[in-house]
């Protein structure tokens, strides 16, 4: 499949499918972040979770889209193991590409939109699975978007992903 077939290849591409999926969401925009410590700094004043997404492989070629807090360092070899997959790694830039039409930088939830192949599985962190409001790019990193939970949901549903709400393990902090 050529990528650029009927994929939503942008932010207003995005938003015009959100406005007529009416997903309702509030627009921020601000300079480029790449991790959630930048996120931090330009977060919105606002009651919502920021989320963290990672695009991951395992070594059969499988993909996960795991959405959790951006303050959570996520342990992937135990995540693998609660998953039932081994050798659980980050994808690469070309697969983020194909599969969610983004880049590194810019992971969302909201590139499910692409996956029409239904080629990953998302896995949602059950610490955050109940909130009122997520922050989530809109396929850029310099803007975020506030959605509601039932807004997410209607989300994931029109997309076709099904969320696995799963305990997301967190590495361990050594003690000496």
């Amino acid at each position: 499949m050529d990528r650029n077939d009927n994929l939503i290849q942008n932010e207003e591409e995005l938003l015009v499918f959100l406005d007529s999926s009416a997903i309702r969401y509030q627009r921020i925009t601000h300079d480029a972040v790449y991790t959630c410590e930048q996120a931090e700094d330009i977060r919105p004043d606002l009651p919502a979770v920021s989320t963290k997404n990672l695009f991951l492989r395992d070594k059969r070629r499988n993909y996960f889209l795991v959405m959790t807090a951006c303050k959570k360092r996520v342990d992937l070899k135990a995540l693998g193991r609660t998953l039932e997959t081994k050798k659980l790694h980050f994808g690469s830039p070309e697969d983020l590409l194909e599969v969610l039409g983004v880049t590194p930088g810019a992971v969302t939830v909201l590139g499910l939109i692409n996956d029409r192949q239904q080629r990953l599985r998302l896995v949602v962190d059950a610490e955050i699975a109940d909130e009122t409001n997520f922050l989530c790019h809109p396929l850029v990193n310099t803007a975020t978007l506030v959605l509601e939970h039932a807004d997410l949901l209607r989300f994931f549903e029109i997309s076709g992903h099904q969320p696995e709400i799963v305990a997301v393990p967190e590495i361990q902090q050594q003690t000496r």
